[in-house]
């Protein structure tokens, strides 16, 4: 009886010994297939540049379970179980639910097959623990060289600093956009703020690092706050907290930084840096919370969760009465606006407003208020209110079993 095979491959990096690998990986799949006449390939589902660390950052890999769901094929061949996932518990997790599917996964290297071999699974757990210490081993060995790295103020990124152009491992100044970071630095210690120093480049005719007309505040508030600027450079201001999940995190105090003298050419004295710091911090409010620090005044909370602008964005909460007291008063913007201008203060300085979000800040008592008459609305429609649930309850994580019981208490 025929079979319809998928073939699953991956390369780690992208450097050029790795791609031709991968062309060998194929090779060596097209050899299989040749081996096996009753096998029809379906796709090949092929990863490049992607850590196998954690099966949620591999799209074709995604894209194949989803295949495999459709009853797509029923056989996957892949060469080892490190190429399919080095975390065991995704191995396991994945393995087993292809096997649910009737989909069966063939190690080929490692001589594995899911559904034909009694102790399959075991050697499953074993290979792929085995993978999963290799990928530990080598994200430590990785860390150790970084620190020796950043001892010696060795120049790390992609080179996307305004004021300088990466060349070779270098980091050059580039004068003609050294003189708008200056230009920045000099209109905040004059006391203009980051939406002002915005409107103002964008008046001037000033582009962005990347040529655009329309600047973002959060940019111009990174940039007064980027010790490269002085020659200072700060290593571990992200982190990796977990190498199997490979997802950075802001550094908050939880990893030590490396803080060291660059040996790029500074573009703002240490004296207006620490002038600008000085005059940041005492424009903010910050309140201690275990190592984390966050602003008052811009909590998590509902609304700001929940509300989306009509042009996509979501909306920020800030206090607009009461300030510093016990009755402050919030209300929600547009975070685009925050970041690009709202359209009519553009329009009032004379700058292009054509397709900015125009939508006014709502109060937050409005939103409160509205929300209470709702409510109360689909209390006394007992039906419609039983209709929601039954609508909520089906479309949530919850067991079935438990949808009865939720319904008969409303």
């Amino acid at each position: 009886m025929g079979r319809k095979v998928a073939i699953y491959a991956r390369v780690s990096t992208e450097h050029e010994a790795q791609i031709n690998a991968l062309e060998n990986q194929i090779q060596y799949y097209d050899n299989k297939l040749s081996e096996h006449p009753d096998w029809e390939l379906y796709e090949r589902y092929i990863d490049e540049g992607i850590t196998g660390t954690s099966v949620n950052k591999r799209k074709n890999f995604m894209r194949m379970l989803k295949d495999a769901e459709m009853g797509c094929f029923d056989l996957i061949i892949t060469r080892e179980v490190s190429r399919f996932a080095r975390n065991t518990v995704d191995t396991l997790l994945e393995t087993r639910k292809l096997k649910r599917m009737g989909v069966e996964v063939y190690f080929t290297e490692d001589n594995i097959w899911t559904f034909k071999d009694e102790d399959g699974e075991l050697k499953l757990t074993l290979m792929a623990t085995l993978a999963q210490n290799e990928s530990k081993k080598t994200s430590m060995r990785v860390k150790a060289g970084q620190k020796i790295s950043f001892q010696n103020g060795v120049y790390y990124g992609s080179g996307n600093i305004m004021g300088y152009d990466r060349v070779g491992k270098e980091a050059i100044v580039n004068e003609d956009q050294a003189k708008i970071v200056r230009l920045i630095y000099q209109l905040f210690l004059e006391g203009k703020g980051v939406t002002k120093i915005k409107y103002e480049l964008e008046q001037r005719g000033i582009p962005t690092a990347t040529g655009l007309k329309v600047w973002n505040v959060a940019t111009i508030s990174r940039m007064l706050q980027n010790s490269f600027y002085c020659g200072t450079v700060v290593y571990n201001k992200e982190f990796t907290a977990d190498y199997l999940e490979q997802k950075k995190r802001k550094n908050h105090g939880e990893v030590e930084q490396t803080i060291v003298e660059g040996k790029h050419i500074p573009i703002i004295s240490k004296e207006d840096f620490e002038a600008v710091q000085k005059l940041i911090k005492k424009h903010s409010i910050y309140l201690e919370d275990g190592v984390r620090k966050k602003l008052i005044g811009s909590p998590k909370n509902i609304w700001s969760q929940k509300l989306i602008c009509h042009c996509g964005s979501r909306f920020n909460r800030r206090v607009y009465s009461g300030a510093g007291t016990d009755h402050q008063l919030y209300s929600y913007y547009c975070y685009r606006q925050k970041n690009e201008g709202s359209a009519r203060k553009r329009k009032e300085l004379g700058l292009d407003y054509e397709g900015f979000c125009d939508v006014v800040q709502i109060n937050e008592w409005k939103l409160e208020l509205m929300f209470s008459i709702l409510l109360k609305n689909i209390i006394k429609n007992k039906d419609k209110l039983r209709t929601i649930a039954k609508t909520a309850i089906e479309s949530s994580a919850l067991a079935e079993t438990v949808n009865n019981e939720i319904l008969n208490e409303i």
